[in-house]
């Protein structure tokens, strides 16, 4: 366990092992928790496992940020620049994977590959795309004025989100763990923000911007890619894994069984494999 200055704050990591250096990173609304039953395994492979709070979360500072993903984008390039990372490759869930293949874009002479799971790949076209109930989900999630008692005052993403997300029930100790950085509703601030990120119908277009670019990288052969998906999924369902399969290059394609999205929580025996499996080759 230990802190980084970041910019103007700092960012607080797990670490184990040593050798080749492996980034975990997480969406909303969790902590590099989510990797605690994955990234251990694979360190005893040789590597340096390290998984990261990004910044407004789990243990990490609460700078005075809009926290869209922009900032967060900032922070995590001063955290791999502050530990030195030159050569890294990055396992990301949710937005972690957005954030870890926009890296791998942007940053080809740093990121050596890149591991996704239940993160976007396509902007969402319509949202009539949406069955009706999520749509007014969304829709509330996205309403400033909505948002706030949902989100700050009732912590829907953890006490309602996570635990759907998921197919074996959380034990107590483990959604306490969960809850533990965001028991006061001033600290779920990035929970706020991070729905109206999603980009739906172009909105906010620099993040559809940004979700298609990173397509390119997931059809490059010059660099190395591994999807991770469960089975229905969530974000990631059976039209985005053929969607990747028909225009991935240099991608090699894990089904680690039945899950929804948190799936480090469901099947962490499978992806510390296809995770190992896939750095030893």
């Amino acid at each position: 366990m230990a802190t980084v200055d970041v910019l103007d704050s700092w960012m607080y990591y797990e670490e184990v092992g040593s050798g080749e250096p492996v980034v975990f990173l997480h969406g909303n609304p969790t902590s590099s928790y989510l990797w605690r039953n994955v990234f251990g395994v694979v360190a005893q492979g040789g590597r340096r496992c390290i998984a990261a709070d990004l910044i407004g979360m789990g243990r990490s500072g609460r700078p005075e940020l809009e926290y869209r993903l922009a900032d967060h984008i900032a922070y995590l390039d001063g955290f791999l620049a502050a530990l030195a990372l030159d050569e890294v490759t990055l396992v990301g869930h949710d937005w972690g994977a957005v954030l870890a293949l926009d890296q791998l874009r942007r940053r080809p002479d740093r990121v050596r590959g890149v591991a996704f799971l239940e993160g976007h790949i396509h902007p969402i076209d319509r949202w009539a795309d949406f069955d009706d109930g999520s749509r007014e989900l969304f829709r509330r999630l996205r309403d400033p004025e909505l948002a706030g008692p949902l989100i700050l005052e009732q912590n829907f993403f953890i006490e309602t989100v996570l635990p759907a997300g998921i197919l074996r029930p959380l034990t107590t100790e483990e959604l306490d763990a969960y809850r533990a950085p965001f028991l006061d509703p001033r600290d779920r601030r990035t929970m706020l923000v991070w729905p109206r990120e999603i980009p739906i119908e172009g909105d906010p277009a620099d993040v559809a911007e940004l979700v298609r670019a990173n397509q390119t990288v997931i059809s490059d052969p010059a660099v190395r890619k591994l999807l991770i998906h469960a089975r229905p999924g969530a974000v990631i369902g059976p039209d985005e894994v053929e969607w990747c399969r028909a225009n991935g290059r240099n991608l090699a394609i894990a089904d680690v069984g039945p899950g929804i999205h948190f799936l480090p929580e469901d099947r962490p025996a499978e992806i510390a494999a296809a995770l190992t499996n896939w750095l030893e080759h």
